[in-house]
């Protein structure tokens, strides 16, 4: 019974995603996800949600979250939220990065900062992305520093609460998902 446990034991560790390069539910201070890495990418623990760079024009990426059940659907992904839908970065060179500081950058080709969660964290900084959708930073003791159910984009989740303060805004069409122009 025991070399049995052992074996799977063994054969989990083997098959689980440890590095950047492959799915996992989180990132970690000092990591970062490459817009030239198309395989990483934050896939939700229960595989219902992921994140990563979703092309949205030539050579053009937004870091995002949508519905991972349409992981091979390219550009009709069904996009949840997004961190720069209006400064989309370049397809070489740009990346997100957990800052050992503990701020979460997203830097275009240069590097240029497109993105930020302007966070810092005096100890050990995490990235989740959680099976409601909610993409959340997070330090040692486990309180949230940043998380993306505070800054909706187009699209509320069921969990998701909205306050006062926060806004929908609603993307220019179904192709173009930069914000809408109020008028």
């Amino acid at each position: 019974m025991a070399a049995l446990l052992f074996l799977l034991l063994l054969l989990s560790t083997l098959s689980s995603p440890c590095s950047s390069s492959a799915s996992s539910d989180s990132l970690s201070m000092d990591s970062s996800l490459s817009v030239e890495n198309t395989d990483a990418l934050l896939t939700s623990s229960g595989g219902v949600f992921s994140a990563g760079f979703f092309p949205v024009g030539d050579n053009a990426y937004v870091f995002s979250i949508w519905f991972s059940s349409e992981a091979l659907c390219g550009s009709n992904c069904t996009v949840v939220w997004m961190a720069n839908r209006d400064q989309p970065v370049n397809g070489k060179g740009s990346k997100l990065s957990l800052l050992k500081s503990g701020n979460l950058v997203l830097t275009d080709a240069g590097p240029i900062t497109a993105w930020s969660t302007n966070t810092v964290s005096r100890s050990s900084a995490k990235l989740y992305l959680h099976d409601n959708g909610n993409l959340g930073l997070y330090d040692m003791e486990g309180e949230v520093l940043w998380q993306s159910f505070d800054f909706p984009t187009d699209t509320l989740l069921p969990e998701q609460p909205l306050f006062k303060d926060m806004q929908l805004v609603s993307s220019t069409s179904k192709t173009n998902y930069s914000s809408m122009n109020k008028t």
